[in-house]
């Protein structure tokens, strides 16, 4: 897992405030419409949906706000259009960002994800200016618990994953994005606890970070995060488990 998508998982531990819960709800919610409006408003047969409908359960959002979400992107309700936006950059330290947002306002979100690179040091690209160190790949994280986090890796390959690394008691599994569901709900029957399982961006090119750099581009990385329009961050920064861990607890 990059040290980016650790320090996610960390922060979405925490206890939210009412303000951040109303946020994230409308986040998932515009997951779900466009899941919907582009694969049917049925997750049988929508995979992305699926997925984002256990994103939204994750977090209890009410099952109103999911099935409003569903009924927008199918049509049977009116809303603003979205459109899907990727931004390319790269924060301090030299660290790659990808950004994608979804967006009823082109010209508003370019100019706050510009603004937002600026203040932080860093710079957007453009498309396609560090896309390419990155792969589109299915990743599951799992809490081992008690579980010898080694024997859920080789579980993990032999249900169809690719790899599986372990980070303490963490074992982060990666998919090609087809496999991801398959992987998912075989680790789901033997009984492990999933994290979290959604398909991201896996970089080749990892830029290590320590408990003096990292705290730049986490405050970036935050900020990109916590705008309205913003869905997901991807970034190639490594940082430590155990450097994450502490930082996250000055936060």
């Amino acid at each position: 897992m990059s040290g980016h998508s650790k320090w996610s998982s960390i922060k979405h531990k925490k206890a939210l405030t009412d303000a951040k819960k109303g946020q994230q709800f409308t986040k998932m919610a515009r997951e779900i419409t466009l899941a919907a409006r582009e694969g049917g408003g049925s997750p049988d047969g929508n995979y992305r949906l699926r997925l984002a409908m256990e994103k939204a359960r994750d977090v209890n959002m009410p099952q109103e706000n999911v099935k409003r979400a569903i009924q927008r992107g199918t049509g049977e309700l009116g809303g603003a259009a979205l459109e899907e936006l990727r931004f390319e950059g790269y924060g301090p330290h030299g660290v790659a960002i990808i950004v994608d947002t979804l967006t009823d306002n082109r010209n508003r979100t370019s100019g706050d994800i510009r603004n937002l690179f600026s203040r932080a040091g860093g710079n957007l690209g453009t498309t396609g200016s560090v896309a390419w160190m990155f792969t589109r790949q299915g990743q599951i994280v799992v809490d081992a618990g008690a579980r010898d986090p080694d024997e859920i890796g080789l579980e993990a390959i032999e249900l169809g994953a690719s790899d599986a690394r372990v980070d303490g008691k963490t074992v982060e599994v990666d998919t090609d994005p087809p496999k991801l569901e398959a992987v998912q709900q075989g680790l789901k029957k033997k009984g492990y606890k999933i994290e979290s399982a959604e398909v991201t961006m896996n970089a080749s090119q990892l830029i290590p970070l320590n408990e003096t750099t990292a705290p730049s581009i986490l405050k970036l990385l935050d900020a990109l995060e916590e705008h309205d329009d913003v869905q997901s961050v991807y970034s190639n920064m490594d940082v430590p488990a155990a450097v994450m861990e502490r930082i996250s607890e000055r936060v």
